[in-house]
């Protein structure tokens, strides 16, 4: 097992990703050939970069039989009832099994709770094969750090949590990761152990979050501006930077499940983590909510509003409107009668379409609105101006609806009476 590490230095053997995601073999051929095209579909590393690679990309299985060294990076999701949906990384356990030869190393990136790598995965890879982890192939975990739509925090600039079954295993997952991670790797002590550190990082920053969102529906009802407090906070030095918003996406918005689903199984309810959930979870319903009362306080009917959304990713400058949180906002709108237009010059049209059957439609289409509400600060929006905002308004009301959601714009530009300016 030495040697893996040499032979892919040497181009002897070959390293296999499983799941491109964010970053190969994948199970969704079309997303294949738009890799194979030269299309990056996550706009993460760019069209070029994807013509210029030596990767080649295949959604054939039996590939990984050419592999000594596969990472398996497939999405974690919930299910409706919140528990952990384990059918990705189970379905690629059994694609790995099928396929593995004896010598590999096989390394998984998926955000799981303690114990799923060893516990779910070992098996079903060992049953498909008919080889012994530990004898015949080894395992290791190192999690996932890729910050979509970040084009500074990047795969090689954020040191990586590595571990493997044991200390040769190790050496080797740490070797091969220190070749891209500019950052260096860090060694955790076990599985479990890099197992539980990812969970938790994205459960500390759901948990921050959840407060700071308690704290503008609390200083809304004072009549207290929040983004301002958290300026006036933040000047104190040992002072958390945290804002208020929706919490999307497939990470922080889920991982803390997986946490609380594992807990339970040892008898542990948690209290602090499922409580920041139940805040954030219900954060769109509140900005439908508090939309609608602005639109009362102005004596503008309910009822068939005419309501622009701009951005419906999950995070901004980013494709992916898995697991968006706007979305909680149309289902909202539209039980007081409103069919909100929704416009994401960024999201994935096709993947909205399928997920949500929301259509996008083009900035040009928004005219003689009632409300218009800024969901997600896409570059596109940061020009915008109180002029260019304007035209998108009904010119016939007295006073323009405007929810700033994440506070991109100053709010002394938008005074009243010309202007009902909102933010969280």
């Amino acid at each position: 097992m030495l040697d893996v590490y040499e032979k892919l230095l040497s181009g002897e053997d070959k390293l296999a990703l499983v799941g491109l995601g964010y970053i190969g073999f994948d199970f969704n051929d079309a997303k294949i050939q738009k890799y194979k095209a030269g299309i990056d579909p996550t706009n993460e590393v760019g069209n070029e970069a994807v013509k210029e690679t030596t990767v080649e990309f295949t959604s054939d299985p039996t590939r990984l039989k050419d592999a000594r060294f596969i990472i398996v990076a497939v999405p974690t999701p919930v299910n409706d009832d919140h528990t952990p949906d384990l059918t990705p990384v189970e379905g690629a356990s059994h694609f790995v099994g099928q396929n593995i030869q004896p010598g590999t190393v096989v390394v998984f990136e998926s955000t799981v709770y303690p114990g799923v790598t060893e516990e779910t995965c070992v098996p079903i890879i060992e049953k498909e094969s008919g080889l012994k982890c530990g004898v015949d192939w080894k395992i290791g975990y190192s999690p996932e750090r890729i910050n979509p739509g970040d084009k500074v925090h990047r795969l090689n600039t954020i040191k990586k949590i590595v571990s493997g079954m044991d200390e040769e295993t190790l050496d080797t997952v740490a070797k091969v990761y220190e070749l891209v991670v500019d950052a260096g790797v860090y060694r955790a002590e076990s599985i479990k152990v890099a197992e539980a550190a990812k969970v938790i990082e994205n459960s500390q920053r759901d948990i921050n979050i959840a407060f700071m969102n308690e704290l503008s529906i609390i200083f809304h009802r004072m009549g207290i501006d929040t983004k301002s407090v958290l300026e006036a906070a933040g000047t104190k030095w040992n002072f958390l930077h945290f804002e208020p918003g929706l919490v999307g996406g497939h990470c922080i918005g889920i991982d803390p499940y997986y946490l609380t689903y594992r807990a339970e199984q040892f008898g542990y309810h948690s209290q602090i983590i499922l409580s920041g959930r139940r805040i954030n979870d219900d954060m769109g319903k509140y900005v439908a909510e508090s939309l609608v009362k602005e639109l009362i306080a102005n004596d503008l009917p309910v009822k068939g509003a005419k309501v622009a959304i701009l951005g419906f990713t999950f995070k901004e400058n980013c494709p992916d409107t898995r697991n968006s949180k706007v979305f909680d906002i149309v289902k909202e709108l539209r039980e007081y009668g409103i069919e909100p237009m929704i416009v994401d010059p960024e999201g994935d049209a096709d993947e909205a379409k399928r997920l949500y059957g929301v259509t996008f439609q083009p900035i040009e289409n928004v005219k003689n609105m009632d409300a218009v509400l800024i969901a997600v600060k896409h570059k596109e929006f940061a020009d915008f101006t109180p002029a260019s905002i304007a035209k998108y308004f009904n010119p016939d009301h007295k006073t323009k609806v405007f929810v700033d959601l994440k506070g991109m714009f100053d709010k002394n530009d938008f005074k009243a009476p010309e202007w009902d300016y909102w933010r969280l």
